[in-house]
């Protein structure tokens, strides 16, 4: 497919529907104690936001940004060995200073990250991934979250699932994002994709065994030829972490410095043009 005719299918699909990418639809349930379990987290807000996110340090956390504008406490929830559910609060949420709240992904101007502070380090069986090199065109990656696996239907959510796509190439509005299709379907029919519940999910270079993180999942759209209108399925928009590599380091060591009271910032406020909050 020719740049500008993905160009024109995807402007396409956006316009029939698109929304931040709250499951994995066309996955696989994650089975393998090595694999997307390791690294992939469940994100959840007092107020009924469900999203995904990728540990990147044994008490941090990276996600979307949008999926803490909803205001409330959050928390994230690892699985066991066994694939059982482990529940870890949050004291502190920081999201990228250029983010704009209220915003659809698609008028999006700002970057869509969140970094999650945790009140004590996650399990030693839980293994933070790295912040890998950039997405080249045509390359396959490794998508995980917690979203739904069937579109209309909320008690699919919250069973970790993956998928492999393929980066499609770069899509710019207000920003630029990555955009990965299901390698058959290539965005034109339902295929595999990020869908509701899977925002912030990480998107990992080559296999689930991969700590290789080369993105985060910000929103899906639905399939061009389709009948009914549909936000899964379609294409899967990810931030690219090696864009914005320096505010991830800087932001990680804003947080792990806070210590065991991070509330003791709120006498030494944070330097310009950051803006986050207590969890609790």
């Amino acid at each position: 497919m020719s740049s500008r005719a993905f160009a024109f299918i995807l402007a396409t699909a956006l316009v029939a529907g698109l929304s931040p990418a709250l499951a994995v639809v066309g996955g696989t349930t994650s089975q393998d104690v090595r694999g997307a379990r390791a690294s992939t987290l469940r994100v959840e807000t007092s107020r009924g936001e469900l999203c995904s996110g990728a540990a990147i340090a044994p008490e941090l956390v990276l996600t979307a940004a949008h999926c803490l504008m909803g205001g409330g406490s959050v928390s994230v929830v690892s699985l066991d060995p066994r694939f059982r559910a482990r529940r870890h609060a949050v004291i502190a949420v920081l999201p990228h200073p250029s983010f704009v709240p209220g915003t659809t992904p698609r008028t999006q101007p700002g970057t869509d990250l969140a970094m999650l502070r945790l009140a004590a380090p996650l399990p030693a069986d839980i293994q933070p991934v790295t912040l890998g090199g950039g997405l080249w065109q045509g390359e396959t990656v490794t998508m995980a979250g917690f979203g739904l696996s069937v579109e209309d239907n909320k008690k699919t959510a919250r069973r970790l699932r993956e998928t492999r796509l393929v980066n499609a190439g770069n899509y710019t509005t207000q920003n630029t994002v990555k955009v990965a299709v299901d390698a058959e379907a290539k965005g034109e029919s339902p295929g595999a994709g990020a869908c509701r519940g899977d925002s912030g999910g990480p998107v990992l270079r080559g296999n689930a065994h991969s700590r290789d993180l080369v993105g985060i999942v910000s929103w899906s759209s639905g399939p061009l030829n389709s009948r009914a209108r549909r936000i899964c399925g379609g294409f899967t928009a990810i931030t690219p972490v090696s864009e914005h590599r320096s505010w991830i380091t800087e932001a990680a060591a804003r947080l792990l410095a806070m210590g065991p009271n991070p509330r003791q910032l709120e006498r030494e406020p944070p330097a310009a043009g950051y803006s986050w909050w207590f969890s609790r």
